[in-house]
Parts: structure tokens; C-alpha cells; sequence
């Protein structure tokens, strides 16, 4: 019982430093242009609009609508923006803080 316990940590912890290996900065060259939609109206009281989100997929940045979603109390939605550096352009995801 002792050795699937170890064995199943190992493979929870190799996942994990895969997965957490796998995130980092991608660069292009070119900014990609945010795609224009109308957000349309809240579907609730108080709803929130998070705006849409690039993420890396395939080799290029793809992008993901935003939504509505529920306040955070004591948070604030800070949106995702572009980074313009030496190697490129790069994204950083919106969060709440």
C-alpha cells in the first residue's frame, strides 16, 4: 500500500513540474489585432464584463471573447494587456487582485 502511495506522489509531482514547465511567454513580432463583437447587455445585477483573453495555442496567439461574470468581493479585475519588449510582443493574462 506504501509503494502505490510514493508511487501515485511521483506521478502527481512529475504532472505538476510538466505542467508548470509548460506555461512561460511566448513573443511575435506583431501585435495580433483584438477581434471586434458587441459584449451585449448584462445578463444579471451587478454582472461584471472580463474582457476576452489571448492565449498561446499551436504556435500563435489565439483569442477567447470575454464574458460576464460575478464580482469578487474585495477584488478587482485587472485586463490582460500586450508588452512590447526587445524579443517582441508578449501577453499578460487578465486576473483579479
Amino acid at each position: 500500500m506504501k509503494t502505490i502511495s510514493k508511487l501515485g506522489l511521483l506521478v502527481v509531482l512529475t504532472v505538476s513540474l510538466f505542467l508548470s514547465s509548460c506555461a512561460g511567454s511566448y513573443y511575435v513580432s506583431d501585435q495580433p489585432a483584438e477581434p471586434v463583437y458587441e459584449q451585449g447587455t448584462a445578463p444579471f445585477d451587478g454582472a461584471i464584463w472580463i474582457g476576452g483573453e489571448w492565449g498561446w495555442s499551436g504556435g500563435h496567439y489565439v483569442y477567447t471573447r470575454g464574458h460576464w461574470d460575478h464580482p469578487r468581493e474585495g477584488h478587482t479585475y485587472v485586463r490582460g494587456s500586450w508588452e512590447h519588449g526587445n524579443r517582441g510582443y508578449r501577453w499578460h493574462r487578465g486576473h483579479w487582485q
